[in-house]
């Protein structure tokens, strides 16, 4: 059987990745996992690779602040659906993640995942977990480890997700909306994926190429953790191919029929 995931980046001018996901899409559904992580190794070493001259010159302030989660819009690929209409506002998707319930046993999770998210998201579910059926997302990712985190607790609760119109799960945040037991989405939801990356890769420049040595060592650790999840809850590695190519500083946006082949949604709320 052959997998149809990735069907629309079929040429060949583009980015290498793009080639690479032609290939993959050639591939028995078994052999996915193994591309993936050939992929990873490409995708980190490219975005994590350092100037050891540029850095000295420069006196490591390339590596002095930490990126912030991606905020829309994004990519503008040959492959990308269109720009969905995000309506939540920046200064709210900027905020650390703020958990809050709401009616008809929903738990609304908005903003950036920080670190200390899971904690909190945990502590929520202990003390209101018989009330909570699914969780509503609406944010830009952040922390990847707290991210996996909550979408484990979520799988094991047996949880629903979702993602309304005009609502943001970039990056990070469709990890936890892959855990959902249901998986529900608006048509008009923007769910998109990017490549991880250093959150700060901070320090003398002269220790640079250790450090993102480290760093594309983690990054390769969190992605086979990453498809692991995603195969545990029944959605396509596959998904996690398009975070590859794409930069970090840019998302892919998910159409509803990619978003319904690689079994990311289960549902469609309209």
């Amino acid at each position: 059987m052959k997998t149809q995931a990735n069907a629309r980046a079929t040429t060949q001018d583009g980015p290498f990745y793009r080639g690479l996901i032609a290939r993959v899409a050639a591939l028995d559904d078994g052999n996915i996992l193994r591309v993936a992580f050939f992929g990873l190794l490409l995708g980190t070493a490219s975005v994590l690779y350092v100037d050891y001259r540029e850095l000295t010159a420069n006196e490591g302030s390339a590596l002095s602040s930490p990126m912030q989660p991606i905020l829309p819009p994004a990519s503008d690929g040959p492959s990308q659906g269109p720009m969905p209409n995000v309506t939540t506002g920046p200064d709210v998707l900027e905020q650390p993640l703020e958990i809050t319930l709401g009616t008809g046993g929903q738990l609304m999770l908005t903003g950036t995942v920080d670190l200390g998210s899971a904690e909190r998201f945990a502590t929520e579910i202990a003390a209101r977990g018989e009330y909570v059926q699914t969780v509503v997302l609406d944010s830009p990712g952040g922390s990847v480890v707290d991210a996996l985190a909550i979408g484990s607790l979520i799988h094991e609760k047996g949880l629903a997700t979702k993602v309304a119109a005009g609502s943001l799960c970039a990056s990070s945040c469709p990890i936890i909306f892959a855990s959902g037991a249901t998986r529900i989405a608006s048509n008009e939801a923007a769910i998109g994926v990017h490549q991880i990356y250093a959150a700060a890769l901070a320090g003398d420049p002269q220790n640079a190429l250790r450090v993102a040595g480290a760093a594309m060592s983690n990054a390769q650790t969190t992605t086979a953790t990453i498809i692991s999840h995603l195969t545990e809850t029944g959605v396509d590695p596959a998904l996690w191919l398009h975070a590859l190519e794409t930069p970090p500083d840019r998302l892919y946006y998910f159409t509803p029929e990619e978003m319904q082949r690689l079994r990311l949604v289960t549902e469609f709320s309209d």
